[in-house]
């Protein structure tokens, strides 16, 4: 049996573990038992009815959260020529071109986000198994491969974010801090919600939205009633 911290143990008792929740009634409930001295993310963990295994089911995308994630990005670029300068006129805090790569290639990874233009992925694709893993390496797919470096620098900077199936077919996305107001959340996972949706893959047949959980950092989940979110009843 697991065992839980008298901390998870006394947030998790507040919560009626046989009841759908509505998304808004969940949100206040996360910030009523956060019991942790730091402020906590939301999370949503939603459970999609697609098998990742199979190219034509995979699910990744990007989507701007209109009230921001609540997080200051670190976003560093690999340009050459005057779209060095460019870029950090507004707002990368790194960038650079072949010097960047091999800083890191030789370790540095002191950023969240790294963004490219198209002329330099041939020399950045030495950078895969380092940046790979880390969710870091350039994508056209996740906004990060550009020639519109000042729309997608002021995307990420401002809550664009990315999520992607994992090999188990569950999202797991964050979405604020727990202090935000309770409707900027529902806001945010409405977004989150209609971007999901928007890129179902064509060969989804069934059921796609299984179950979601809301959590925190730290905290219980909250599993809350999916057409209530679709439908925004809150």
């Amino acid at each position: 049996m697991r065992k839980y911290s008298r901390r998870f143990q006394q947030a998790l008792q507040k919560i009626d573990r046989n009841r759908l929740y509505g998304p808004l009634e969940a949100l206040k409930l996360l910030k009523d038992i956060s019991n942790v001295r730091f402020i906590e993310t939301a999370e949503v963990h939603i459970v999609l009815g697609l098998d990742p295994k199979y190219s034509d089911q995979q699910l990744r995308s990007t989507v701007v959260l209109p009230k921001g994630t609540g997080k200051v990005l670190k976003v560093a670029v690999i340009t050459k020529g005057e779209k060095i300068s460019e870029a950090l006129s507004v707002g990368a805090d790194l960038s650079g071109s072949d010097d960047l790569i091999n800083e890191i290639y030789n370790g540095r990874l002191d950023f969240d986000r790294l963004i490219a233009t198209p002329d330099m992925m041939l020399s950045i694709a030495k950078l895969g198994k380092v940046l790979g893993p880390r969710g870091l390496m350039p994508s056209p797919k996740a906004g990060t491969v550009t020639t519109d470096l000042s729309k997608s620098i002021n995307d990420f900077k401002t809550g664009k974010l990315e999520y992607r199936l994992d090999r188990t077919g569950i999202l797991h996305i964050p979405f604020g801090r727990l202090n935000f107001e309770p409707k900027d959340l529902l806001l945010n996972l409405k977004t989150i919600q209609e971007s999901i949706d928007k890129n179902r893959p064509s060969a989804s047949k069934g059921k796609y939205w299984k179950s979601v959980h809301l959590s925190s950092t730290m905290g219980p989940s909250v599993k809350i009633e999916i057409n209530l979110l679709r439908e925004n009843v809150i």
